[in-house]
């Protein structure tokens, strides 16, 4: 049996947005029930009062409230170190037989450089980030295949996370919701196991820089 709880619940969490603003508290919840109001009544097939709806959602953001701030906010407070790069160039290659074989000459070119180098491959797509001091060499390398894209004037973040990160769910909602508010565009994302790199615009890096620092502060 449906009930105002349940279905309001169910509700809040099929808008991610409209979950994590609830969870920390910068939501009107009588405007919001007169606005959720008539899909409540519609999914339980009856009149509800919105004082119900009010109570509903008064209990549901004190346990999202909870979720968020105690085990996601508490990784986030041991964010490690975060490691700014500019000038960089995004390559997007079609996915061949023989870009392997480019890739590793590629690597053996670079060798021990102190330069940004990373990549990583889709189904159809290889994408390969590098400082633009390589271009040159990439392009020739890379001659004979398939390029789909090429963005420049793009800058990186690469952030190092404790070890509980892969165990505790939302870490990387809550970074890229914030990011998202923010209006920030991420070109390319790219992780590791404790380590994650984003990739976006030189005109946006200050911005996403502070929300990112600004995480250990939470």
């Amino acid at each position: 049996m449906k009930t105002i709880s349940s279905v309001v619940e169910g509700y809040i969490k099929s808008k991610p947005f409209l979950q994590s603003a609830l969870a920390q508290g910068i939501i009107n919840l009588t405007s919001l029930s007169r606005t959720i109001k008539p899909d409540i009544e519609e999914q339980l097939g009856k009149d509800v009062r919105n004082g119900a709806i009010v109570m509903a959602l008064k209990r549901l953001s004190s346990e999202l409230e909870f979720r968020a701030t105690h085990k996601i906010l508490k990784v986030l407070k041991n964010v490690g170190e975060i490691t700014v790069r500019s000038s960089l160039t995004d390559y997007t290659f079609l996915v061949s037989d023989s870009i392997l074989n480019k890739q590793a000459r590629l690597m053996q070119e670079i060798n021990n450089q102190d330069i940004f180098y990373t990549s990583s491959r889709g189904v159809n797509e290889t994408n390969i980030v590098v400082s633009n001091s390589l271009n040159d060499l990439v392009e020739e390398i890379f001659k004979d295949e398939k390029l789909t894209q090429k963005v420049e004037k793009l800058s990186s973040i690469s952030v190092k996370l404790p070890e509980e990160n892969v165990i505790v769910p939302g870490i990387y909602y809550f970074i890229f919701q914030r990011l998202a508010w923010e209006g920030i565009i991420l070109n390319e994302v790219i992780s590791t196991t404790n380590e994650f790199t984003i990739i976006v615009g030189e005109d946006q890096i200050d911005k996403a820089f502070k929300v990112i620092k600004d995480l250990k502060s939470l």
